[in-house]
């Protein structure tokens, strides 16, 4: 038998005398077999130039090692520069993919096709989803939970619907920055959040309010303010504060970025940070410590984030098990405070 003719898993085999399962394990350096003989295959595929073809044993096995990123649709655009919390979230699935042999495909899904995720699983190019909830997410979301796909997703996970997910506790988030503010002697604290509409949001809120509650304070309609994480948000949101409450001596804002924006604005209209007002961000992004003020912030590890998100959607492929991870966040102290 010459070269020419070696291109399948039975040429190997006959060579090597041995089945076609017993090629396949050595190829794919299972324990199950001697490493004499795994050695002699292996010797025999290289002196042949042989390799498996990767798409076609995926196939056969019905799985890719391919798992999808849903892009999220909301500003700062997904990918962009701006988008920090994004990049920072997407290098920590990436490498948390990899340490388990699977490989990452960032998908841009349109929220009114609700046969997005069907074409991804059918075709076979991905075995599952990550995707990180924001109310422009639901959508994917749902359409996940009604076609049971694999998939898991980044944020506190919706009450009515069963699925892994990985959050950071944002209750606790909350509390720790307005506690202290509150040890700062702050007086007038406001809350700049993301939209809404989103249960991280509620949480941080809720953890915010907890915060003030335990001091004997109340929540003040006048300084509560909502953005969309963007740069721009937190600047059209704190010129809104500032018009409601001239007075306040303290914000909680809900991203980094939207708080060097606010920090942009409490500058510009001769506010002194911390003198006259403190800020907290949250996530604690490069930003947050290579802005012209460094930002006291909410530490989550988004590479750890990443990562679970990888770990626990592969055990969920491979095993079934849902889990809902909630990790520890933690009060870094910088110069806005």
């Amino acid at each position: 038998m010459n070269k020419k003719i070696v291109q399948t898993l039975e040429d190997i085999a006959r060579l090597a005398n041995v089945s076609t399962s017993t090629v396949s394990r050595a190829l794919n350096d299972s324990a199950l077999i001697s490493q004499e003989t795994k050695a002699r295959i292996q010797a025999i595929a290289r002196e042949h130039h042989f390799r498996i073809n990767v798409p076609a044993r995926n196939l056969r096995l019905g799985q890719s090692h391919t798992v999808a990123f849903v892009a999220p649709v909301y500003s700062p655009q997904f990918s962009s520069e701006e988008d920090l919390f994004g990049l920072e979230m997407l290098s920590g699935i990436g490498r948390g993919l990899h340490a388990l042999g699977y490989d990452l495909l960032v998908v841009h899904a349109n929220p009114n096709d609700a046969a997005w995720a069907h074409a991804y699983l059918d075709s076979g190019r991905v075995d599952g989803f990550i995707l990180l909830t924001t109310p422009h997410t639901q959508s994917h979301l749902e359409a996940l939970v009604e076609i049971g796909a694999p998939f898991i997703a980044w944020g506190v996970p919706a009450p009515d619907l069963t699925y892994c997910s990985v959050t950071g506790d944002n209750i606790a988030g909350g509390r720790l920055a307005t506690q202290h503010l509150i040890q700062r002697g702050r007086q007038r604290i406001a809350f700049l959040g993301g939209p809404d509409a989103c249960l991280t949001v509620q949480h941080r809120f809720k953890g915010y309010e907890q915060a003030l509650q335990a001091a004997g304070r109340s929540v003040a309609p006048r300084l509560l303010a909502y953005g969309d994480y963007s740069y721009a948000s937190g600047v059209d949101a704190m010129e809104r504060l500032l018009a409601q409450a001239p007075d306040l001596d303290a914000v909680f804002v809900n991203s980094d970025l939207m708080a060097v924006g606010a920090l942009t604005v409490l500058q510009q209209h001769g506010k002194r940070v911390p003198e006259d007002v403190a800020a907290v961000g949250y996530d604690d992004l490069p930003i947050a410590i290579y802005n012209n003020l460094p930002l006291t912030t909410i530490r989550q590890d988004l590479s750890l984030a990443g990562r679970l998100l990888a770990q626990n959607l592969i055990q969920y492929i491979q095993t079934g098990v849902v889990t809902n991870v909630t990790f520890p966040v933690t009060l870094v102290i910088r110069k806005s405070t």
